[in-house]
C-alpha cells in the first residue's frame, strides 16, 4: 500500500500554522494545525467541535463560501482541514484568518446544537473553544503565503 502524504510529514518539526497539506486539481487541503503534533495538551473534543460548527459556519457563509469543500477535525486531535476549490493561497489563507477571527469573536448560541440538528449535540465547549481559537489565531495573523509549505 502507497504512503498518504500527510504521513509523510515529519510531525516531529511540525508546527501550529497553516499549510498546504495536499492539492488534487483544483481542490487545495489545508492544515489548520493548532497544536504541535506529540505535545500535550491536545485539543479538548468538544472545543473540536464546537470550532467545527463555528468555522463551518462562518466560512460557508462568506465571500468564498462556493469555494468550501468541507471543513473538519484531525482524529490527532491537533488541528482541522479544510478543502477549498479555486481559491489561490493568498486568498486562502487571508479567508481562514478572517474565518478564525469571526469565530474567536462569535457571541450567543453555537449553531446547530440541538439534538434535531447535530449528532452529539451535548459535546460542546464555548469557553475552551474560544480560548483555543484565540491561541490559535494569534499565531497565524501575521502568516503569509511563503509560509503555507511544510
Amino acid at each position: 500500500m502507497e504512503r498518504i502524504t500527510s504521513f509523510s510529514v515529519d510531525h516531529n518539526k511540525l508546527e501550529p500554522g497553516v499549510y498546504i497539506s495536499r492539492i488534487d486539481g483544483d481542490i487545495v487541503t489545508y492544515d489548520l494545525r493548532f497544536i504541535k503534533p506529540n505535545t500535550p495538551p491536545f485539543l479538548d473534543i468538544n472545543a473540536m467541535h464546537t470550532i467545527e460548527h463555528l468555522f463551518a459556519t462562518y466560512a460557508r457563509n462568506g465571500e468564498l463560501k462556493d469555494n468550501v469543500i468541507y471543513f473538519g477535525p484531525m482524529g490527532c486531535c491537533t488541528g482541522f482541514y479544510l478543502l477549498m476549490r479555486d481559491t489561490n493561497h493568498s486568498e486562502a489563507l487571508k479567508y481562514i484568518k478572517s474565518t478564525i477571527y469571526d469565530c474567536m469573536n462569535h457571541s450567543g448560541e453555537i449553531p446547530g446544537t440541538q439534538k434535531i440538528e447535530c449528532g452529539n449535540y451535548l459535546a460542546h465547549d464555548s469557553e475552551k473553544a474560544h480560548n483555543s481559537l484565540t491561541e490559535f489565531y494569534n499565531r497565524i495573523k501575521e502568516l503569509q503565503e511563503e509560509d503555507l509549505f511544510y
